[in-house]
């Protein structure tokens, strides 16, 4: 039988078997009206095929396509009106962090990955005089996103990563005030040593990604304006301070100049600066905070320039950028000096005498694209930026996504031992490793463990939205 023919009946019986198992965990699952109480265990061991496909319960609600902006994750609703304290309970909240997960094992890059006509590049690090930014990725917003920061230094040969970056849930208030245990392990990875900086993402208004209406927006700024929602931003403040952790650095309302989020600022740009400020000034109130706010939109134009949304330098403490391999057929160097682009936000920066971030940055329109990689990297590098975290999961990443072998090997090659003071000489090229390929575990997902050969029969893992079934407000 030809290698296809087997391939095709592989996946029919792979198939066959995942939808009568979907069936059985369906059957056990909590019916309609129901929240779901205990989220299913999250296996130990990371898969090792492709990323993870969703079978949504409502066909009306599709999974979302890739895109630039770091989704939020979606905590299942809660199951009582009892106010939480501003310091949870670890013994009855905080969630353990998963146990270690041995590092994806690297192997010598292969046709099958790299096309014979496509060669891995050299990669020379960049001279530079200046100290080299704080780094880190985007992992996981949970436990595991903490556990992978070790896996991650080890496959760059034990790089000091001192950025460790999640988001909080924009779905409810109550989210977004910090769910109780929800921070508590990024805390602790934080407090273990003074030169790490703790980075969240933290939505300005509840339904963050329900596809609000701009009449709607428009009323929500202005009600934040008039102060209505500062008391959730106190509560935020308080438990982090409680937590240990007030030197923060808060990505308040990201992508803010887009449309994705309810937070944007199009439909009132003059509300949408006053509410920042406002919530600047409620959580700088809260005492013991050291909070540092970071100024995030997308680069380029997209929806309204961003520059129209700055709130002032008296709230504004870091001028940061999403800057993604966008869109398809941009060279960097165009990526560099596009209207309001990378050399343009360098610039407003350094005018208002702030440092510059790139909190979500990676690969996506332009596919496995080396020089964006390398370009993004001299670039932070020479411009001194405070920090960077690379967005890392398909199509973005480079150690948990296989899609970008060429761009890996630059990226592991310029990084590899780095310390927070100066990237060390290298000799060589390091092949890229045969990492998981990953994709975001959709939020509110509880995965289905059907077996690695099934999985791999799919080419997916599967996972159940129960959280759709029933959401309270």
């Amino acid at each position: 039988m030809a290698p296809q023919q087997r391939r095709a009946r592989s996946r029919r019986s792979a198939v066959a078997v995942a939808t009568a198992a979907v069936a059985v965990s369906m059957a056990l699952a909590s019916g309609p009206g129901r929240a779901v109480a205990d989220p299913v265990p999250v296996p130990s061991t990371l898969p090792t095929r492709s990323a993870e496909a969703t079978l949504p319960q409502e066909p009306a609600v599709p999974s979302p396509p890739p895109r630039e902006a770091g989704a939020q994750p979606t905590l299942p609703a809660p199951t009582t009106t009892t106010p939480t304290p501003a310091v949870p309970t670890p013994s009855a909240q905080t969630p353990s962090v998963q146990p270690p997960v041995p590092a994806p094992t690297p192997a010598p890059v292969t046709a099958e990955s790299t096309p014979a006509t496509s060669p891995v590049p050299e990669a020379t690090p960049t001279p530079s005089a200046a100290p080299t930014p704080a780094f880190g990725a985007y992992l996981d917003f949970g436990a595991r996103g903490v556990a992978r920061i070790a896996q991650l230094s080890d496959w760059l040969g034990g790089a000091d990563l001192r950025v460790g970056h999640t988001y909080l849930p924009g779905d409810r208030w109550q989210n977004i005030e910090g769910p109780p245990g929800f921070l508590d392990v990024w805390a602790n990875w934080r407090r273990e040593k003074d030169d790490r900086m703790l980075v969240l993402n933290v939505p300005m208004l509840e339904r963050n990604e329900e596809g609000v209406v701009d009449p709607e927006v428009r009323e929500l700024l202005q009600r934040g304006a008039a102060g209505e929602f500062d008391h959730h931003f106190r509560a935020l403040a308080e438990r982090l301070v409680g937590l240990g952790v007030p030197d923060t650095v808060i990505v308040l309302g990201w992508e803010m100049n887009g449309t994705t989020y309810t937070h944007r600022c199009g439909p009132d740009p003059a509300a949408w600066k006053t509410y920042w400020n406002r919530i600047v000034t409620a959580m700088r109130a809260v005492p013991g905070q050291r909070f540092r706010f970071d100024f995030t939109p997308t680069r380029g134009k997209d929806a309204v320039p961003w520059t129209e949304c700055y709130p002032g330098d008296d709230t504004v403490d870091i001028i940061g950028m999403d800057a993604y391999d966008q869109p398809a057929g941009l060279s960097f160097d165009e990526q560099v000096s596009e209207p309001l682009g990378l050399q343009e936000h360098v610039d407003f920066a350094r005018a208002h005498g702030k440092p510059v971030s790139y909190p979500e940055w990676g690969l996506f329109r332009n596919g496995d694209n080396a020089q964006y990689m390398r370009g993004m990297l001299d670039w932070m590098d020479r411009h001194g930026a405070l920090y960077n975290t690379l967005t890392d999961y398909c199509p973005h990443g480079v150690w948990q996504c296989r899609w970008n072998p060429r761009a890996s090997a630059v990226y592991r090659s310029l990084l590899s031992g780095r310390t927070g003071d100066r990237a060390p000489a290298l000799t060589g090229t390091p092949a890229p490793p045969r990492a998981p390929m990953f994709s975001r575990r959709p939020p509110g997902c509880s995965p289905l463990d059907l077996g690695e050969w099934l999985e791999s029969g799919l080419g997916a893992r599967l996972c159940l939205r129960l959280d759709r079934w029933s959401r309270e407000r």
